[in-house]
């Protein structure tokens, strides 16, 4: 990236942190919803469904970038041997409409790109997209009955009252540090944070100390019957993909061109310098839908790796290669969370 590139990058850069920090007064208006919003469903004026099937919620407090899919994911790997797994979401930016249960013919279009992710991965596990949580637990307790379903990203979808909520947060962006949209990047309020049965502070960097871990349970301050774990993404030296790369070890001394539409790419860029990897790096916004032209652009660059993720939503048209992700607890953390989720499990047998 040039002189000029970079100058233009810090001026919107700039732009745009002058602009939330003026539309101050409009988070605290979206945050008096938001508060208003949840007592009415902690009063009963709005109700909360709960069901016969077992829910699990895994959602956060901010916009993006906690690592939600490598969970639920990771959640499917330690349940699906011994239950009938279901996997309900919204489907960000599909172009289908209303309910939709994966299948064969599905396509990212269809799904939208994380739940064809996890169609893609997970052959014996029912993925289905709805807007409407409520009608997409029904739908699939009568068709699919599953023995468990995964809620992605639900934490604000009071309809449904879970069985267990797992909210995640980032290391480097907790949710007790930031504050409402469009200053900040909470969706909702910090003390809504009281409604999960377990927090995973995610992305942590691996040689972070429990001293530091110490310091944000502190901040963090959970309740008696909260747990709070914590977490690292794990990244494969294996690469996947149509592309020629086979490992980490060859784009070493390569001309690398990494594109990714996810909300954080940094512990991704980090992990490639550690690694001694050089590249330029395209970043677009989350679930970005790549236009005709970025297309022709994209490929036009040699040696692309991108994330599994933007994938999907690149495979169709250009030659690449990506970098498969997954969670890896500190300490007993897994074992702590296996117990939950058999804990869980069990009240329903």
């Amino acid at each position: 990236m040039n002189f000029k590139m970079v100058k233009i990058k810090y001026y919107i850069f700039a732009q745009m942190w002058l602009l939330r920090k003026i539309l101050f007064p409009v988070s605290l208006i979206y945050g008096l919803v938001v508060y208003l919003r949840n007592r009415c469903y902690d009063w009963g004026v709005f109700p909360s469904k709960s069901y016969r099937t077992p829910i699990i919620c895994i959602g956060n407090l901010n916009v993006g970038g906690t690592g939600k899919t490598p969970m639920v994911e990771f959640l499917i790997a330690l349940l699906q041997d011994r239950y009938k797994v279901a996997i309900l979401s919204r489907g960000y930016r599909r172009k289908s409409k209303g309910f939709v249960l994966a299948n064969a013919n599905s396509t990212v279009h269809d799904l939208g790109d994380e739940p064809y992710q996890i169609h893609l991965k997970f052959k014996n596990v029912q993925i289905a997209v709805d807007a409407d949580r409520q009608n997409g637990i029904a739908i699939l307790e009568k068709d699919v009955k599953p023995d468990v379903i995964l809620l992605d990203d639900a934490f604000q979808h009071r309809k449904v009252k879970p069985g267990l909520s797992i909210l995640l947060t980032a290391f480097d962006g907790l949710y007790t540090s930031d504050w409402y949209l469009p200053t900040g990047n909470l969706r909702d309020s910090r003390r809504e944070a009281k409604r999960a049965d377990i927090l995973v502070v995610t992305k942590s960097p691996p040689e972070s100390s429990e001293t530091e871990h110490i310091k944000i349970k502190h901040k963090l301050s959970p309740k008696p019957h909260q747990k709070i774990l914590f977490s690292y993404l794990d990244y494969d030296r294996n690469l996947q993909g149509n592309g020629a790369l086979k490992d980490i070890d060859d784009l070493k001394g390569k001309k690398i061109t990494l594109v990714t539409g996810i909300a954080n790419p940094n512990p991704l860029t980090y992990f490639l310098k550690e690694n001694g990897i050089s590249f330029e790096h395209l970043s677009f916004k989350d679930h970005h839908g790549f236009s005709d032209q970025e297309l022709e652009t994209i490929k036009s660059k040699p040696n692309i790796l991108t994330t599994e993720k933007d994938y999907v939503r690149l495979v169709n048209g250009v030659t690449c290669n990506y970098i498969e992700i997954k969670h890896v607890f500190f300490g007993n953390g897994l074992e702590e969370l296996k117990t939950s989720l058999e804990v869980f499990m069990n009240q329903y047998s």
